[in-house]
Order: structure tokens, then C-alpha cells, then sequence
């Protein structure tokens, strides 16, 4: 008799039925993004989404921190422990007087604010419990969660999901949560917060200090680093960018350079005299721009940008955003020709550094830490140069961009992948 062959189970990943790789159980569908409501932090986790292909299928939970009043005291702590000190302050005061002064203010319910659509409905309220509940309680129907959190206080949060719903999630913590590392499936941190490691950072250090400095350790197997943060700025939201602001950017003289204006942070400390010197440096450069455009920050003082807006806003190659929406920000990433960045922001430089033209760099020389250690790396990869007011803007310069966020992403397939997961194809 002849051997019937029954025909094989289709081969590789395409078109592959999911029985044949362990039905919904093992297939990501979903994410959740744990914000603490400040955008460079928020940005990171719907950036890393965005590139594991479920851009159009997380929803964003927010700790929120009582604001206003004393609570502005109390940002030191972790985030548990202020929302009890706050509740004990309101079950004292109640609504007298006292109480209203030192009342906080919860962020609001809101979308999540960008020029790119990310899917988003709603923020919640970051709750680990009720996360992990959601995740176990539809496990058979979509298959595993997961969670992406950046950020100091959305540390507890998802170490906590992690803790309480292990078989049901992946968690990915971006930013180095100091210790307990296993705490998480992944941490994606800088290489420069690894800094304190280094014998140049120890020397800096007082020996009594070295024990409470972290990290105390190398990074271990679970952890992924990176050059500088994780954005949203990619390949495809670039794309679009380019098309929502051609109108108003690709009619502009050419050179266009692009001034983005952090604000001074504990090691990177700047005021009016940066602002003096930038304002210099960008009057000597205004004859190789055909036009420049410059934006400021939520962190940019007041008396900053004052200065800059009084000298250079009368100027007919000079744009200064008044800060209304539309943000150009994405547009200007797009169809920029050169960038000039204050150094403090790890975020926006990460996102020029993306782009693969020339990124100038004003007030490096000011940064401390371990963010001198980053500036020095940029600087190394060719990738930075320092803004010194001679430059000629009309000639470029290129480098390989920086693409943190899709090698990061790649990396997070591959952790998957060991648990014995996969995305969605």
C-alpha cells in the first residue's frame, strides 16, 4: 500500500495560522504605557511602541503627583509615599483654607499631546493592580500584555504589574531604575548612566559618597543601551511631518537652521549669559542662513527668551514660534538643513541626531556629570559639533544617525522572542 503524505503545517512566520505557534497565548497584540506626565519620559515609551508596530494598539496610564503648594517639596520622594503624606495632609486640613494652599492637582485626562496620532483614547490613572488584573483576566482572549514605563515614578508601577502578574506581561522599564534591576524583563538605559562606574566619575566622587551613587553595578544581560533617549521622531512620522508642513517650510530660503531652547537643569546650569552668546554666535551665521527659525521650551526662563526675542525677532530671516499649536517641532525635523540645540536636552538632540544633519551644540562646555560624558560620546561619533558662531551653514556635514529606538526595538523582539513570544506580524 502506498504511504499517504498528509500535507506539512505552513512554514516560517507568514501566513502561519497561530495554532501552529501556540495560539493567542504567545502573540502581543497590545501594549500599555505607564506616563508620569512629562513628555520626554512619555515620548520614549509611545516612541518604542510606535517602532514594535502597536502604535495603534496601547493605551497610556499616568502616575499622577499631587501638585502645587507644599507638594512642590515633596517630588524627592517616591511616589507612594507622597500620595499618602498628601492624603493625610487632606484628611487633616480637609477644604479649609490650609488645605486648598497645600492642595495638589491632578493632570488631567487627556490625549496624549503630539503631532503624530498614536492611537490613544484617554490617560488613566496608573493603578498596578487593576493593570495586572486586566492582564490576566483577558490573557486567552488577546494574549500577553505589554508594558512599557519611563521615568522615576513609574518605577513601583511596573515592577509592581510585573510582580503580581508575571505570566501574563512583559514589562520594559526605560531610564535606569537604579537597583533591582530583575524587577523587569528589560531595562533600556543610556550608556552615560552608567558613568559613575567609570574611574573618572569615581575620582569625582567622595569615598563615603560611592556606596549611595548608582548604578553599583555593569549592566547585567536584561539590559539594553542606548546613545542618547528613545523618540518618536522616525523614518515614518518624518514622512508625514514633511507632508503636514510643506506649505508653510518648503517655501523658505534656503539654508533653513532650526534653534530648539531647553532650559538650565542641576548639571547643565545656564541663564543670560548663554543667551548672550548664542544670540552672537547666531547674528554672525545669519548671512550663510537663507532662514532661521527658533523654538523654546516649557523650560526655557522667561528672562532667556526675552533676551533672544528682543534682538532677533525683527530680523527678516528670524521666526520665533509663540509657543500656540501648531508645534512645527516634527516639521522642523523634516525640512531643517542644520539644528543649533542648548545641550541640555537629551530629547531633542537624540531626535536631531536622528535625522543625520548637522547638529550644533551651544553651552556643552556648562554640562556636568554624566552629561558631559554624553556630549563627549556625541562628539566622538562625529556627530555633534559645538556651536561657535563661525560656522558656515550652507555647507553640510553628515554622519550615521543615531537610531536608538529601532535597535532598542530589535532588541525587545528578541527578549520576547526567548520568553517564547512574538509581536504581531
Amino acid at each position: 500500500m502506498r504511504t499517504i503524505r498528509l500535507p506539512e503545517p505552513p512554514s516560517g512566520t507568514l501566513g502561519m495560522p497561530e495554532i501552529f505557534e501556540g495560539g493567542v497565548y504567545s502573540v502581543i497584540r497590545r501594549a500599555v504605557i505607564i506616563g508620569n506626565g512629562f513628555s520626554g519620559a512619555e515620548n520614549q515609551s509611545v516612541g518604542l511602541v510606535r517602532a514594535l508596530g502597536l502604535g495603534d494598539k496601547h493605551s497610556i496610564y499616568r502616575v499622577i503627583r499631587p501638585q502645587g503648594g507644599i507638594n512642590d517639596w515633596l517630588h524627592w520622594l517616591p511616589v507612594s509615599v507622597h500620595q499618602q503624606i498628601y492624603y493625610i495632609i487632606r484628611r487633616i486640613c480637609g477644604t479649609s483654607r490650609f488645605g486648598v494652599v497645600l492642595g495638589g492637582k491632578r493632570l488631567s485626562p487627556i490625549p496624549y499631546d503630539t503631532s503624530v496620532s498614536t492611537g490613544l483614547a484617554s490617560v488613566l490613572d496608573a493603578d498596578a493592580k487593576r493593570i495586572a488584573t486586566m492582564a490576566r483576566e483577558t490573557f486567552e482572549k488577546d494574549g500577553p500584555l505589554l508594558v512599557v514605563a519611563s521615568g522615576r515614578d513609574t518605577i513601583s508601577i511596573a515592577s509592581s504589574i510585573k510582580k503580581i502578574a508575571p505570566e501574563n506581561v512583559f514589562v520594559v522599564q526605560i531610564q535606569h531604575p537604579r537597583r533591582n534591576l530583575s524587577r523587569f524583563d528589560l531595562v533600556i538605559a543610556p550608556r552615560h548612566d552608567y558613568y559613575p562606574l567609570t574611574s573618572q566619575a569615581q575620582v569625582q566622587i567622595p569615598k563615603f559618597l560611592r556606596k549611595w551613587v548608582t548604578p553599583y553595578e555593569p549592566p547585567s544581560k536584561n539590559v539594553v543601551l542606548t546613545v542618547g533617549a528613545l523618540h518618536q521622531a522616525d523614518f515614518g512620522a518624518l514622512r508625514a511631518a514633511a507632508a503636514a508642513w510643506h506649505d508653510v517650510l518648503a517655501p523658505l530660503p534656503k539654508p533653513l537652521l532650526v534653534v530648539n531652547i531647553g532650559g538650565p537643569t542641576g548639571h547643565c546650569r545656564y541663564g543670560a549669559d548663554l543667551a548672550k552668546q548664542l544670540i552672537g554666535s547666531l547674528q554672525n551665521v545669519l548671512a550663510s542662513c537663507g532662514s532661521l527659525r527658533i523654538s523654546f521650551s516649557r523650560r526655557t526662563p522667561q528672562k532667556v527668551s526675552s533676551m533672544i526675542v528682543k534682538e532677533l525677532s525683527d530680523h527678516p530671516k528670524v521666526y520665533i514660534w509663540n509657543g500656540e499649536e501648531p508645534n512645527p517641532h516634527m516639521g522642523h525635523l523634516a525640512w531643517a538643513d542644520a539644528f543649533v540645540i542648548s545641550a541640555d536636552s537629551v530629547s531633542m538632540l537624540s531626535e536631531a541626531c536622528g535625522t543625520g544633519k548637522p547638529v550644533y551644540v551651544i553651552g556643552a562646555e556648562r554640562c556636568t556629570w554624566k552629561f558631559e560624558d554624553f556630549h563627549r560620546s556625541l562628539q566622538q561619533r562625529g556627530v555633534t559639533r559645538p556651536f561657535t558662531g563661525k560656522e558656515d551653514i550652507s555647507e553640510s556635514w553628515s554622519y550615521p544617525p543615531l537610531n536608538d529606538t529601532a535597535e532598542a526595538a530589535k532588541r525587545v523582539q528578541e527578549a520576547i522572542a526567548e520568553r517564547g513570544w512574538r509581536l504581531r506580524p
